[in-house]
């Protein structure tokens, strides 16, 4: 560099802001062109759901906060696209030739291009993690409300928790609206000796984990000898919010990452089992800042050099390798789900396997 009088370090701070703006212009423009059209779909979709809201619910609830829900779902996507669509035409006006001969290296051109990926993926990580789940909670809701979709569950079936440290709950039926559950036991254990046990036919919450057990039979147990005890109605204290109760569709998309956190290792502590859909969404809210910076090294790797036909080839070659990333993170996330794999191992296995493809293009690519 030394050897280039004329390359000067404002030069190269300007050549950053050149390609930084280029790349992140070329983004947020096709965030608002997907928008507008997923919008337009949806309406045309909806348009019997939207006519009984009114316009105030329809903007503010709905729209405002789909948006930038359906941005940050498909992101990679549009990152991807982006480096490729700003990287092509680069190569097709000569621009890279031109800064090679002046001296910048290959290595050199890709840090305003990392510094893109940057911005986007700490955008990606705070609109996942604390800006979408209380707008979806808004959007849901609405739809619950107009579309009927998405109802949260008023009744929960076949409730098993570990309420405390050898302290076990069972419930057949809950009802939300009477705070009632029926058929409810309640076994207490020392190691894997079962030392007690109380069945009621229902029981009224009230609240902070106060219930009021109604046609009990508790059972005491010491060794070969049993104590039972009957009775119409006694009030107990059980270290349980009904809410906890009920897990409803799409409801980790409505947690924060704290409330994720507290939520998953609350469950693990009780033996809750179907946990998976939650750890999934947590760790991809970590995965997915990095999939920019992944992304973003193919895309300028497939797309730097200039090609015969323009930038079609490349669009075409990076939407391909997009669509399986997207494809492949859906896959590997539905075997976690399915008990086959750690949700981390599956949410971090695209980024792994992607991560050798960029390696590789990268060392591939021409310089």
């Amino acid at each position: 560099m030394s050897n280039l009088p004329f390359i000067s370090t404002p030069l190269l701070k300007r050549l950053d802001l050149y390609i930084i703006k280029k790349v992140l212009g070329a983004y947020f423009l096709m965030i608002v062109l997907l928008i507008s059209i997923a919008i337009v779909f949806d309406i045309s979709e909806k348009i019997d759901t939207l006519a009984d809201a009114t316009l105030k619910e329809i903007v503010f609830d709905y729209y405002m906060n789909f948006a930038p829900y359906f941005a940050n779902l498909f992101s990679p996507l549009l990152t991807f696209i982006a480096v490729i669509f700003v990287t092509s035409k680069l190569a097709d006006d000569s621009e890279i030739i031109s800064m090679y001969a002046s001296g910048v290296s290959f290595h050199r051109i890709m840090v305003p291009y990392w510094m893109s990926a940057a911005v986007i993926a700490t955008m990606t990580f705070l609109l996942s993690s604390y800006v979408i789940p209380p707008a979806n909670e808004v959007r849901l809701d609405f739809l619950a409300k107009y579309k009927n979709a998405y109802k949260r569950e008023t009744n929960a079936s076949n409730v098993q928790l570990e309420v405390e440290k050898g302290v076990i709950l069972y419930i057949g039926t809950y009802e939300k609206r009477l705070k009632r559950a029926y058929r409810m036991t309640l076994e207490k254990f020392d190691g894997k000796t079962l030392v007690s046990r109380t069945t009621a036919q229902f029981a009224d919450y009230d609240t902070l984990g106060h219930f009021e057990l109604r046609k009990y039979v508790t059972r005491d147990f010491d060794g070969m000898h049993e104590t039972m005890v009957t009775g119409e109605k006694i009030d107990t204290t059980i270290n349980v919010d009904t809410e906890d109760f009920f897990v409803y569709k799409e409801m980790q998309q409505q947690m924060t990452n704290a409330q994720l956190v507290h939520y998953i290792d609350k469950q693990r502590a009780r033996g809750v089992g179907s946990i998976q859909e939650f750890e999934i969404e947590y760790e991809k809210r970590h995965s997915f800042p990095f999939a920019a910076f992944i992304l973003t090294t193919i895309g300028f790797a497939v797309s730097c050099k200039k090609v015969k036909g323009g930038m079609g080839m490349n669009l075409g070659i990076g939407l391909a390798l997009s669509f399986s990333y997207i494809l492949f993170d859906t896959i590997s996330a539905t075997f976690a789900i399915s008990g086959g794999l750690s949700p981390r191992v599956a949410v971090w296995i695209p980024n792994i396997v992607f991560l050798f493809i960029a390696i590789f293009l990268y060392r591939r690519a021409p310089k």
